[in-house]
């Protein structure tokens, strides 16, 4: 986690991104890895390409101009391996999916897997293993490497990124998307 326009911003990285340090267009700026992970690394380079979408405290960038930041970002770091990431800033968790190790040994997509929930009935929990979300109209959406639960999950594209807001999946980019689709937001 890092400090950016006087928010906390977050990262999470799944894969290997061979050579990421010695990538001339991934060069670290203002931020510095705490450790010697190509995640802590992946995670500075991503900031020094979004400093300039936040230029003061107080002001959330546009969620189109952060989401494709943010995708081409990913576009560069699919050229170094596996590069399934999440990102969250305070106002968006994004969320990125491209390979990874499969049951059978290959490295493929997808890389993400993703279910949405809904609750409508005031008196009906969303209840799912480790997770409860109280009472009343909700929805939720769960991301993560591979299925948690027997329902029906759906992959992530090889290479798509999408924004979530308020457990609503409310932007999406990549493979399978002519252009961005963004639902109704703010």
């Amino acid at each position: 986690m890092r400090q950016l326009a006087g928010r906390s911003h977050a990262f999470a990285h799944n894969g290997s991104l061979r050579g990421l340090a010695s990538a001339p267009r991934l060069a670290l700026q203002r931020f510095h890895p705490e450790g010697e992970t190509d995640s802590e690394y992946a995670f500075c380079a991503l900031l020094a390409r979004l400093q300039a979408l936040w230029p003061s405290a107080g002001a959330v960038p546009p969620l189109r101009a952060r989401l494709q930041v943010i995708a081409d970002f990913a576009a560069e770091l699919r050229e170094l391996g596996p590069a399934n990431f999440f990102y969250a800033d305070g106002d968006a968790l994004f969320a990125h999916g491209h390979q990874r190790l499969q049951p059978d040994g290959r490295i493929a997509a997808p890389g993400l897997q993703m279910l949405t929930r809904t609750c409508r009935d005031e008196r009906e929990p969303l209840l799912a293993s480790g997770l409860c979300v109280g009472c009343g109209y909700q929805q939720v959406t769960l991301l993560a490497s591979v299925p948690l639960s027997n329902e029906p999950w759906q992959p992530l594209a090889e290479g798509e990124t999408l924004a979530v807001v308020g457990g609503q999946v409310v932007a999406r980019q990549g493979p399978g998307h002519a252009k961005t689709e963004f639902a109704c937001y703010r």
